[in-house]
């Protein structure tokens, strides 16, 4: 049988906490007790400011500039910040990047750039951390943010439906590989998410509507980052190789229900053609 693994580290690696989804997971990871590990890639600003909510809550905080477009060598980052932090118990490959464009007017460049952030750079990533957990001998917990769409197709997001696609199964097979190391691996899967990838950043998504998902309104981070904070922790020891949709019950509506429904006709229950 594997071995009991029950002490990793309490520091926790977050890419892309220059805002959004990364930036609460780190905090919500501090408030849990973890040290913290920031990447950022194009918003020092707002890493400072992610550092700063994260010393607040009594931990320790560095940040390293992180370019998965420049691989396999930006992925070192991770031994540098586990370096400076003293080790890594948890990452949270949440960095990414989209595009809205119809399959047949994708750029290679373009393809190219959305499959090396949401798909190589956890990748590469998710080996430099696991190749230390195992090494430590402590067990840990990866966590790689994908999408509703790693389940469900969206028209002009080949790139980015591929890549979240491709990211769910490998999470898979990492669980599968690492389980025996106490290394568990998770994903999590945001719908629509008030943050600046969504051009949301500064709205209460309480005070919007939106009719096809079951809940009626888009999610907020912090709603995201909960379950981050459980996967990471030693209460989900048992729990590795499943993706867990955080989106409201859009996934429940089809894949592009979500968004587009007009209206809450949906909810009423209508006759069929048999019974009139």
């Amino acid at each position: 049988m594997p071995e009991r693994h029950e002490n990793y580290p309490r520091i926790a690696i977050v890419t892309g906490a220059d805002s959004g989804i990364g930036k609460v997971s780190a905090v919500a990871l501090a408030e849990a007790g973890f040290d913290i590990g920031v990447t950022w890639h194009g918003d020092r600003d707002g890493a400072r400011r992610t550092a700063e909510e994260v010393r607040a809550a009594g931990r320790r905080c560095e940040v390293a500039q992180l370019d998965l477009t420049r691989l396999p060598e930006a992925a070192a980052v991770v031994d540098e910040l586990a370096d400076r932090l003293g080790g890594v118990g948890v990452l949270v490959n949440n960095a990414g990047t989209g595009a809205s464009v119809p399959f047949v007017d994708t750029g290679w460049e373009q393809w190219r750039e959305v499959l090396a952030v949401d798909l190589d750079g956890p990748f590469l990533c998710g080996q430099r951390a696991a190749r230390r957990m195992r090494a430590a001998g402590r067990g840990g917990r990866i966590i790689n943010i994908t999408s509703v769409h790693e389940h469900a197709p969206r028209v002009g997001s080949a790139a980015y439906c591929a890549a979240k696609g491709g990211l769910g199964l490998l999470t898979r097979v990492m669980a599968q590989e690492l389980a025996a190391d106490g290394v568990t691996v998770n994903a999590v899967a945001p719908g629509e998410i008030s943050t600046p990838m969504t051009g949301q950043e500064d709205v209460d998504p309480f005070t919007r509507e939106r009719p096809g998902v079951p809940v009626g309104r888009p999610g907020h981070a912090r709603e995201v980052a909960a379950v981050v904070a459980l996967l990471a922790s030693p209460a989900a020891a048992y729990v590795t190789g499943a993706s867990w949709p955080v989106d409201g019950g859009m996934l429940l509506m089809g894949p592009q229900a979500g968004s587009h429904l007009p209206s809450d006709d949906w909810r009423s229950v209508h006759p069929r053609p048999t019974d009139r």
